[in-house]
């Protein structure tokens, strides 16, 4: 029943982290078996849904430092290889522009480009952000204007 109403929220908000459609299916699986094995100590300081989009959120950093240290110990640039993961990506269904947008948004750093999706994606009120990420709600509105401004710097370049 959690899985059947909380998936498809949680895959977006790890598939706009990740920006490939295996990685954010393997990680939607890891957060609900997290989710299934810390049921028990689940303390309801939360919402439901918060908590579960907090494992989401730190599975899905997690999983893009390791990929960066991967790509370091390989010589190649992370940025380089997540943009052809979205160009190569078969489940990608955007137009040109949410392509660009994506791609400049793997070029943010992990909290600002976790931030700026729960925020810009997803419409979550900063609280709510807050209570994800463990950052007080000043932090993100900074987090995320400095990812702003980021994003609209690249769009800025291409348009």
């Amino acid at each position: 029943m959690i899985v059947k109403q909380f998936s498809e929220k949680t895959y977006w908000i790890i598939r706009r982290m990740v920006a490939c459609h295996e990685d954010a299916d393997d990680l939607v699986q890891e957060t609900f078996v997290r989710v299934w094995e810390a049921l028990p100590t689940f303390r309801k300081d939360s919402s439901l849904s918060t908590w579960i989009w907090r494992i989401a959120s730190n599975l899905s950093l997690s999983f893009v430092r390791k990929q960066k240290v991967r790509a370091a110990l390989q010589f190649q640039s992370l940025d380089a290889a997540m943009e052809r993961k979205i160009e190569d990506d078969p489940y990608f269904n955007g137009n040109e522009a949410e392509r660009v947008l994506s791609k400049a948004v793997t070029r943010l750093p992990g909290r600002q480009r976790q931030v700026f999706c729960l925020r810009y994606f997803e419409d979550l009120p900063y609280e709510q952000i807050s209570e994800i990420t463990g950052s007080s709600v000043s932090a993100l509105k900074a987090s995320y204007h400095f990812a702003y401004e980021k994003v609209k710097a690249e769009l800025e370049k291409l348009f």
